[in-house]
């Protein structure tokens, strides 16, 4: 058997290119890693997993009402296919973002991952029907995508996060040449992989180019909560009034990513053959029931027992992560500016982001796997390249830091290790 005859997805640039970097990882474990966007792991305590477990069991005899059969059986059975803990994300929503939302009109998913595969499988009608992204695109999204037999079509990014006349462009270009542009997926705050955030006029301005459109909006926010300055702006759902934007969040990066608990909100209204109406979550919650069943249940309340344990203010709950962040933003780009300085010749540069777990630097020369193994075998350092995100020829002399999941001392060496690499490079 060959790939060429299983599903095209299996031979797709971005799945290898993750695999390759997973190998690299694997055959050089010694080298300071800039690659993985993984939350911070110091703080976490095995012990807590129990408390909050602990915790939700309180919930369902206290607040539901639950006898001892209840508990067990929420627990430890096959459960609701839009999840048990949709009435705590409502509340926790509400209280950290400002978004009032109907409990029934969330999915509680295997991640965000999964949410994002819902929500495209249930958009994609036909061989017509396209999904858009910002460029540099998350692979993520573009990887459901493929899984799904639906094409991407790339926007431009540029400094205010989307570029709404490339975006107006594609659409229109799209519908011209007969196709259907179901959605744009974007992530508003701090994106993986250029850690740019939208402006507030933007976030405005894009929701009335929806509107005006027709286009839905596919907003999904892991590192919201991760600003430098302590600035946070409304999310495009908050600011929603017209149900353009159909919602993917995740507990990953702000309660356990081991629990795999991820999250769609989809409240637009849908008329079923049957003459019914209701939001499209029960369209998705029809798709996961043939996908996963259910989100496990005992990891639902982990992450409600935390929420329960917090009051739903998962933001004051990550303060210490927060600071770390902020202090390896600041580490990283005092660290590129004195190996770096203006005007010293090397050609080197990078982004400024507000927050979030990457930036982006441009070297004089390509950045591909080729370089990235000399890097990790011969000088000790891994990064991400651009061109995994984008097509752009730019991205080719582009790479990804991440500095989400180092240490204080690992950014200094690995930026001591990453600037030999650019003086040998550079001749």
């Amino acid at each position: 058997m060959h790939t060429s005859a299983l599903h095209g997805s299996l031979e797709d640039e971005a799945l290898s290119s993750m695999n390759f970097l997973n190998e690299i990882a694997q055959r050089f474990p010694d080298a300071v890693s800039f690659a993985p966007g993984r939350p911070f792991e110091g703080f976490w305590d095995t012990s807590l997993v129990h408390d909050y477990l602990r915790r939700f069991e309180r919930y369902l005899r206290e607040d539901k009402g639950f006898d001892e059969d209840q508990v067990r059986r929420t627990l430890l059975q096959y459960g609701r296919t839009k999840g048990i803990v949709h009435e705590l994300v409502a509340r926790h929503l509400e209280v950290d973002e400002g978004i009032v939302v109907d409990p029934e009109a969330v999915v509680v998913t295997v991640g965000c991952q999964e949410a994002m595969f819902l929500v495209l499988r249930a958009l994609r009608s036909d061989e017509r029907d396209v999904v858009l992204t910002v460029s540099p695109r998350y692979v993520g999204l573009t990887g459901a995508a493929r899984l799904v037999d639906m094409p991407v079509l790339e926007v431009e990014g540029g400094p205010r996060g989307v570029d709404l006349e490339s975006l107006t462009a594609v659409v229109r270009d799209a519908r011209a040449r007969g196709l259907r542009p179901r959605a744009c997926y974007l992530v508003t705050d701090f994106s993986n992989p250029s850690g740019v955030s939208l402006d507030l006029e933007t976030r405005h301005a894009l929701l009335e180019l929806a509107e005006r459109e027709d286009l839905l909006l596919l907003e999904d926010n892991p590192y919201g909560y991760f600003s430098a300055d302590g600035v946070r702006l409304p999310t495009l759902k908050a600011l929603d009034e017209r149900r353009r934007v159909i919602y993917l969040g995740s507990f990953a990066k702000t309660g356990l990513p081991g629990a795999r608990i991820g999250y769609v909100v989809a409240d637009q209204s849908v008329a079923d053959a049957g003459g019914g109406i209701g939001p499209l979550a029960d369209q998705l919650s029809k798709i996961k029931s043939m996908v996963t069943v259910n989100t496990s249940p005992i990891a639902q309340a982990v992450i409600g027992g935390k929420l329960l344990t917090h009051g739903c203010d998962l933001y004051g709950a990550n303060e210490r992560e927060i600071a770390v962040y902020r202090g390896n933003l600041e580490r990283l780009l005092a660290g590129l500016e004195r190996h770096f300085p203006p005007g010293g010749g090397t050609g080197v540069r990078w982004n400024v982001p507000r927050g979030g777990f990457f930036l982006v630097v441009t070297v004089p020369f390509e950045a591909d796997e080729k370089l990235l193994e000399t890097s990790a075998r011969d000088y000790g350092v891994l990064w991400t390249p651009m061109c995994y995100f984008s097509s752009d020829p730019e991205a080719a002399r582009q790479i990804r830091l991440s500095y989400s999941l180092v240490t204080g001392n690992q950014i200094d060496l690995g930026l001591e290790r990453f600037a030999a690499l650019v003086t040998q490079r550079l001749g």
